[in-house]
């Protein structure tokens, strides 16, 4: 393949120039730079040695295109060649082709397979399209008709119209897309924007897709002809299908599709637009149980008290219960929303306020409930910044689970025999959670908004969700026929036959890109250059692992067992233990499997394990590690059974929150201890069994390299760590956008902790939420993980990110993003440096 050099005074520059071009092409062309000298009080110049050096590390039989900005550089370059062989200076061009401009569409042309001539044409012609845009000049009659190639008459033509959904329009990136994929078949591929009424261009001219000036919205006509016509298209149309990789729009909507569907039609209805996708299906209706509440006098406000502590303690397992589940099934960033509600049930202003009612107005718990919940309800209702007023709804919520568990009520029904879409005036975020997107197909509420937890939730669920319709849909019979488009905020009642045509044309493109990323997720995940890297899922339950390995887990990087010990009055014995271990590993079928040893503490209390006293700040204090060093009995039977377990089985033991060596050795200590017993009692396990620990805390990252030597692997917990760095609560709104594991601080503390693995040669991985941010792909890559374990729903979307890069692409991008004051700019970075693989 034709090799590039890029010949400048500024080595920066040069630089940036090959970071840019290289992402064009995700790597498939060489690029090399010669800039600047080695001269630290003046360092712009061009050295002739370098630039003969760049040729030879790029050199090939096809051809070196040679791209120099000014002055001596063209010097430089014409003695660099004299260096050369005779029969190499031969195979050596040096072009007059602007630097950047001519870059980008160099490499687009050579990755498309173009001779040295063509890739030279394309890029003296790389200003061509900035110029047509500017108005400047305007472009010649005779562009298609002068570089068209000929084709057989007799081959057949084809043609599709497509909308461009991206946010950017067909850019550098996505245009560089098309014009690689249209270059890969023998058909003539012509492409014109119908919007601003262009001429047909070529569709592997980088240069003339570009002077189309698509913008999003707009529509295009491409027409393929040649004997391959037919795949051509289909290969293009499932770049638009995907969004070409940009992540505007998430996986989990649906595909920019060339069918509109009209405004005001019959039997529409319009609202918010806050979860793309389509649905079709019957409306069922959800009515929450209204808890009417009556105030009465009681004689022992004390006792009153004590059911409402009852209640409350109740109300808290049950939304540990639900968060627990919640982490599994939409990551744990949106799970942090019951934290949240933990939280408010922990609030000390609200408990003293209730209690002074119950105990100075001799009322009811109930009343005295429902009167400080609505009090501060109402103070959030006041509050100038929008995105609190919607926190009033995790309020309601938790203040209505409180009241039912008083009234003795048993939680609403959600369960649905058949596939229908929800019809209801709202859901809380505890409702949406709960909901079974294989039966639930769609949200439609009268109320609610975009940025409510409960939209939140629907989304990563994948449930297309319209809210804020006109309150007659409460007023539809159950069995009704609805549809609804999530993406453009539209529900249709008994929707006619053209719109359920044009919808369920929209939904089944969706689901094809579905259905691809399924297929190719139980393939490894293999960057561009090469290298392979793991994807396991991080589960809780047997269910869990059985949507994790139908969704292409290779293992299991995080198993959480703290749900064996929630929802119970007692902990769970051996025996109990073992047979959950045993059943997973069994569904794995020989795969890794890497459980957590019990992280709960002051922040995770268990209700028959008493702390003894409150601590003024949980996050810091008796928990992980701490927590399981003091209750030896609780760890021992614990680490008995996953030794039990281990027998011909991948299991490893992770420790959770370390944060001195200490705390590791004394833990190793105590497994060895349980290891003896077992041997003395003849009981088998897996001897050579590995022990990692969970790096989650800053003293961690500090003294990696003294841990690195006492255990066999490390596994990154960004959520606790971008927490602890940043010290900033997730939960709290204030600091809450601190929080951000993409943050150079957190950043840099994970490549240290990836360097000082490496150095003492134990693999590495990453289990946070940050695994399954696919905007994120290329900095985990660039860093070095050997591992990322997501939830089981992310899995296919996180292999086919890391297909789409390069280990050497995406190194450049992790050194800019460190250099970045800001998780924002590294946001920004990523954004305009890469293609980034749908969310």
């Amino acid at each position: 393949m034709i090799g590039i050099v890029i010949v400048s005074h500024s080595k920066q520059l040069a630089l940036g120039v090959r970071e840019l071009a290289a992402q064009m092409v995700q790597g498939q062309v060489s690029i090399a730079v010669a800039a600047g000298i080695e001269d630290p009080e003046n360092p712009l110049g061009t050295d002739p040695i370098q630039v003969y050096e760049a040729i030879a590390s790029v050199f090939s039989d096809d051809g070196v295109l040679v791209l120099m900005d000014l002055g001596s550089a063209l010097l430089s370059a014409e003695m660099a060649i004299e260096f050369l062989p005779e029969a190499q200076q031969q195979k050596v061009y040096l072009c007059e082709a602007p630097l950047v401009e001519g870059a980008i569409a160099a490499v687009v042309a050579a990755a498309a397979g173009r001779d040295i001539h063509q890739v030279m044409a394309e890029a003296r012609g790389a200003l061509l399209a900035k110029a047509t845009q500017l108005g400047v000049v305007s472009r010649p009659l005779s562009l298609v008709s002068h570089n068209t190639p000929t084709t057989n008459i007799e081959s057949p033509t084809r043609e599709i119209r497509l909308i461009v959904s991206n946010r950017l329009g067909l850019h550098a990136r996505p245009a560089a897309q098309f014009v690689t994929t249209a270059a890969r078949f023998q058909s003539q591929i012509l492409v014109q924007n119908l919007t601003r009424n262009t001429e047909l261009v070529r569709g592997d001219s980088i240069n003339q897709v570009t002077t189309l000036a698509v913008r999003q919205g707009h529509e295009l006509l491409i027409t393929a002809t040649g004997s391959d016509a037919d795949e051509a298209l289909a290969a293009l149309q499932g770049l638009f299908a995907n969004n070409f990789g940009e992540d505007n729009v998430a996986l989990n909507s649906p595909p920019a599709f060339h069918h509109e569907v009209t405004p005001a039609t019959h039997g529409e209805l319009s609202g918010i637009a806050a979860s793309a996708g389509v649905a079709i299906a019957p409306v069922v209706h959800y009515q929450p149980t209204h808890i009417s509440i009556t105030e009465y006098h009681v004689d022992d406000p004390e006792l009153e008290w004590q059911r409402l502590q009852a209640a409350i303690h109740i109300a808290r397992q049950e939304i540990q219960a639900v968060f627990s589940q919640a982490s599994l099934q939409i990551g744990d960033a949106e799970a942090a929303i019951f934290d949240a509600q933990l939280l408010f049930l922990e609030d000390p202003v609200l408990l003293e306020a209730a209690h002074q009612r119950i105990l100075e107005h001799h009322i009811n718990a109930e009343a005295a409930w429902q009167a400080v919940v609505d009090e501060v309800a109402t103070s959030y209702r006041t509050l100038e910044d929008s995105y609190l007023q919607e926190r009033v709804d995790d309020v309601v919520d938790v203040g209505q689970r409180v009241l039912r568990l008083l009234a003795g009520n048993t939680p609403a029904n959600l369960h649905l025999e058949e596939p229908a879409i929800l019809v209801a005036t709202d859901l809380t975020p505890s409702d949406t959670a709960r909901l079974d997107p294989t039966k639930v197909l769609g949200i439609c509420t009268t109320s609610g908004s975009a940025t409510s937890h409960s939209a939140i939730i629907a989304r990563t669920l994948g449930i297309p969700a319209v809210l804020g319709v006109d309150a007659q849909v409460l007023h539809l019979a159950d069995g009704t026929l609805m549809a609804l488009d999530g993406e453009s905020g539209k529900a249709w009642v008994e929707p006619e036959s053209h719109i359920l045509d044009l919808l369920a044309a929209k939904q089944e493109a969706w689901q094809i890109a579905q259905q691809e990323a399924r297929a190719t997720a139980h393939q490894p995940a293999i960057t561009r250059d090469g290298r392979q890297v793991s994807v396991f899922a991080n589960i809780g339950s047997i269910n869990d692992v059985q949507v994790a390995v139908a969704n292409g887990a290779e293992g299991v990087g995080l198993l959480r067992t703290e749900f064996l010990y929630l929802d119970r009055t007692s902990a769970p014995t051996e025996e109990e233990q073992l047979e959950v271990y045993q059943a997973i590993a069994k569904v794995l079928d020989n795969r890794p499997l890497i459980i957590r040893t019990l992280d709960v503490g002051g922040d995770k209390p268990l209700p028959y394990l008493r702390v003894g006293f409150p601590e003024a700040n949980p996050f810091l204090g008796w928990r992980g590690i701490r927590f399981c060093l003091d209750h030896l009995d609780l760890f021992k039977t614990q680490l008995r059974a996953i030794l039990r377990a281990s027998v011909g089985h991948k299991i490893k033991i992770m420790l959770p929150m370390i944060a001195t060596l200490t705390e590791v050795r004394a833990a190793k200590v105590i497994l060895g201890e349980v290891q003896t017993e077992l041997n003395q009692a003849g009981i088998p396990f897996d001897a050579a069994m590995k022990v990692g620990i969970m790096v989650e805390v800053p003293a961690a990252v500090a003294i990696a390299d003294q841990l690195a030597a006492e255990v066999d692997f490390f596994s990154i917990g960004t959520n606790d760590l971008s927490q602890y760095v940043m010290a900033s609560d997730r939960t709290n709104p204030r600091v809450a956008n601190l929080v951000d594991a993409l943050h150079p601080a957190v950043l840099r503390m994970v490549q240290q902790t990836i360097q000082a693995a490496h150095a003492a040669g134990i693999s590495v991985g990453l289990c946070g939420e940050l695994a399954a941010d696919t905007l994120a792909t290329p900095i985990l890559l660039g860093l070095g993980l050997d591992e990322l374990s997501v939830n089981p729903q992310s899995i296919p979307g996180v292999k086919q990110a890391i297909a789409r890069f390069c280990i050497v692409e995406s190194e450049a991008i992790v050194a800019s993003a460190l250099q970045q004051d800001s998780a924002v700019h590294v946001r920004e970075l990523i954004s305009t440096s890469v293609i980034p693989p749908p969310a």
